[in-house]
């Protein structure tokens, strides 16, 4: 807590007896906030420091939404296909298309994915910066 008071201007959190979750203030709220989540635990009468670097819960949440449903969507129907030209049949001959399809917005969103660690590139610097000086001191 004290470390974040005297680094006041740039970071800012919430912090309690165990976990501590910590991000650059900014002027607007960005999508592709990072985020530092420290969490202390005690061991042998020691305390250890474990922390993540990452983008908020509700950005990987939909992002691992989106690689799930793309994912099956692909699977669904390029096994269509495939059981179509296994039994010679022309009934969905379309479902390749949309396997393709969903290939596409698979790569669309590790794009997305991409970008958006790019952006936040120069915040987690920030955030790495703040973590071994607090740890440090």
């Amino acid at each position: 807590k004290s470390q974040l008071k005297i680094e006041n201007q740039i970071f800012q959190g919430n912090i309690n007896k165990e976990v501590a979750s910590i991000w650059v203030k900014t002027a607007h709220n960005e999508f592709w906030k990072p985020y530092l989540s420290l969490r202390a635990e005690k061991e042998d009468e020691k305390t250890i420091i474990r922390g993540t670097f990452g983008p908020s819960a509700a950005v990987w949440t939909f992002f691992m939404f989106l690689y799930f449903i793309f994912s099956i969507i692909f699977m669904v129907f390029i096994t269509i296909w495939f059981v179509t030209r296994q039994i010679n049949s022309q009934d969905f001959p379309w479902a390749i298309y949309l396997s393709i399809f969903a290939l596409v917005l698979l790569l669309l969103t590790f794009l997305a994915t991409k970008i958006g660690q790019r952006k936040a590139k120069t915040e987690m610097e920030q955030l790495k910066n703040f973590a071994e000086n607090s740890i440090l001191k």
